[in-house]
């Protein structure tokens, strides 16, 4: 058995589908931004993720080192 739409009812259903994701869209301001860096913010990291990550925020001078105490350049 096949079914046919009309035109109307597919095109009304699409548009009803497309309204409800353009209204779940939101801009975040900018003192919201620093919860988004939260590591309750973060997907689930596999452990080798985890441990790169972690590397990255080592290697990374300017971000001394994810938040933590020391790590950097070192310089003043």
């Amino acid at each position: 058995m096949h079914i046919r739409f009309n035109k109307s009812i597919y095109f009304s259903v699409i548009t009803l589908v497309l309204g409800v994701f353009a209204m779940s869209c939101q801009t975040v301001k900018p003192y919201q931004r620093s919860y988004l860096n939260d590591s309750a913010m973060k997907m689930g990291l596999t452990k080798g993720a985890g441990i790169e990550s972690y590397a990255q925020m080592i290697r990374e001078g300017a971000s001394g080192a994810g938040g933590k105490n020391g790590g950097g350049c070192g310089c003043n």
